[in-house]
């Protein structure tokens, strides 16, 4: 097994100045959270500009299989060779995507360079998370956290609005260039200014059989979790029986299983399953997969409400969400300053699944005729339960595992958010769709949207959040450590 330490860190003199450190970490991570959002109002426009509408939802999925995929292989290998270098790679490839989405002329290219996009994606937000961890003390690190917890929440519900302004005031195509002038800052920034921890290492054959097994089997996960969400030629989805649903989902559990062999002998695992043993990762991370169904259900489904029950625009109902955003920015940045003050997380995160569930349960009483401030208040309740789990959860595990496994460590949580919200919209589309083909025969296509919503947000929400609560509250407590002396420090 090899070794790995770290050199000294940089003099004084060549220290970056925090708000530079920001800016890379806030910058690279902000990019890849928009796009997993900024293209679903855009969709309609660009599946009929490029005459594709039986891939619609491969657009979404190539950008989400290979960012899912490349999480972890991204923070193994910066654990290794350092965040710097990934971080580098993983911004010019998403450069190299956005652009050729721009020009794309049929919907295969534009899903193959969603697929490359995603593939530099990968390495944005788990390393910008590590970043963190690597360069600010912990008695800092929770109120810095929580501000990149912030823009997580910012990402995620601005992403909606800005590709609906973008489609109707412009082009479909600015929602991939508006990528180009913010990337290449950032790609500036890491280049010019971070600096590169060198960690000098006994060579270790990289793990390619567990890249290979782990890659097909989230991309077959994935695959049969699309495939759910789809509709027939007859206008149902399909059955979690059928054979494009079941037959990827079973083929994924057994190449999961044969990959969890495949890490027991490994000499550098990309996934060392050690970490499981810790309790701590493992709750962050069960909990992490849990309360992605209640975030994923509200920000895809509530915009959805708006423009169907209301009529809005794509644009508006992205407005309409903002008390979501702003009550997960509160959640985040307050989670933050509690733990960097009482050097404590583990109650915030218990309160947290609280809220959530209240709020998802009060979105039960949505119909036609709600009001706009009443359900304002009910989105800001489930924001605030979202909040504290953007923060929290990653300065949780940061805090349990040995320095060197950081940057794993943080892209687990990362990815077991991204799989669990891709299980929940794979459940929220199917009941959504057989609810609303049920009702609106009978009452119309408003008031079936509306009781749908009704429907999947409250029961994705409040169990999301219980097993989280649990969990949470089964989960030991660490003390904070405290920075050692020759660990990097940001002045």
């Amino acid at each position: 097994m090899s070794t790995a330490t770290t050199t000294a860190p940089p003099g004084t003199e060549h220290r970056p100045k925090m708000g530079v450190v920001l800016i890379a970490v806030v910058g690279g991570m902000f990019l890849a959270m928009l796009d997993q959002t900024i293209v679903g109002t855009s969709l309609p426009t660009i599946v009929r500009d490029l005459r594709g509408e039986d891939l619609y939802t491969w657009v979404v999925t190539a950008y989400l299989l290979t960012s899912t995929i490349t999480v972890p292989l991204y923070g193994r290998l910066s654990d290794v060779h350092g965040r710097k270098p990934l971080l580098l790679i993983g911004v010019t490839v998403f450069l190299i995507g956005s652009g050729l989405c721009a020009v794309a002329q049929n919907m295969p290219e534009l899903i193959a360079f969603r697929a490359v996009q995603g593939l530099g994606a990968g390495a944005l937000i788990p390393l910008s998370l590590a970043l963190v961890a690597d360069m600010f003390p912990p008695e800092r690190s929770g109120k810095v956290q929580g501000a990149v917890g912030g823009v997580m929440a910012l990402s995620y519900v601005a992403g909606p609005y800005l590709g609906g302004l973008l489609t109707e005031q412009a082009n479909w195509r600015w929602v991939f260039l508006v990528n180009l002038p913010i990337g290449v800052f950032v790609l500036a920034v890491i280049a010019l200014r971070l600096p590169h921890q060198r960690r000098e290492r006994v060579h270790a054959r990289p793990d390619y059989l567990g890249i290979t097994v782990f890659a097909a089997a989230i991309g077959l996960l994935l695959f049969g979790l699309t495939e759910k969400g789809r509709a027939t030629a007859s206008g149902a989805t399909h059955a979690w029986t059928s054979g494009t649903v079941a037959g990827p989902i079973a083929a994924s559990l057994a190449l999961l299983a044969l990959f969890v062999l495949v890490e027991r002998r490994a000499a550098e695992p990309i996934v060392p399953l050690g970490l499981f043993r810790n309790l701590t990762y493992t709750a962050a991370n069960v909990g992490a997969f849990f309360t992605a169904f209640g975030m994923y259900a509200a920000i895809i489904f509530l915009p959805r409400y708006f423009q169907t029950v209301h009529g809005d625009s794509a644009s508006t109902s992205g407005l309409k969400v903002y008390p979501l955003m702003l009550g997960m920015l509160v959640g985040s940045f307050l989670t933050g300053a509690l733990i960097s003050r009482t050097r404590r997380y583990k109650p915030w995160l218990v309160a947290a699944p609280v809220l959530l569930a209240a709020g998802a349960l009060l979105c039960a009483n949505l119909g036609v005729h709600t009001g706009v401030w009443i359900l304002a208040g009910w989105m800001a309740l489930i924001g605030l339960g979202i909040g504290p789990m953007l923060s929290g959860l990653t300065v949780a595990v940061q805090n349990a595992v040995d320095p060197e496994h950081i940057g794993t460590a943080t892209s687990k949580i990362t990815f077991f958010r991204q799989v669990g919200g891709s299980v929940a919209l794979a459940i929220a589309g199917t009941a959504y769709a057989s609810h609303v083909r049920e009702a609106a025969p009978a009452h119309g296509l408003a008031s079936a949207a509306a009781s749908a919503t009704a429907t999947v947000i409250p029961w994705l929400g409040v169990a999301g959040a219980v097993i989280a609560l649990v969990v949470f509250a089964l989960m030991p407590e660490r003390p904070l450590r405290r920075l050692a002396p020759s660990a990097p420090s940001v002045e």
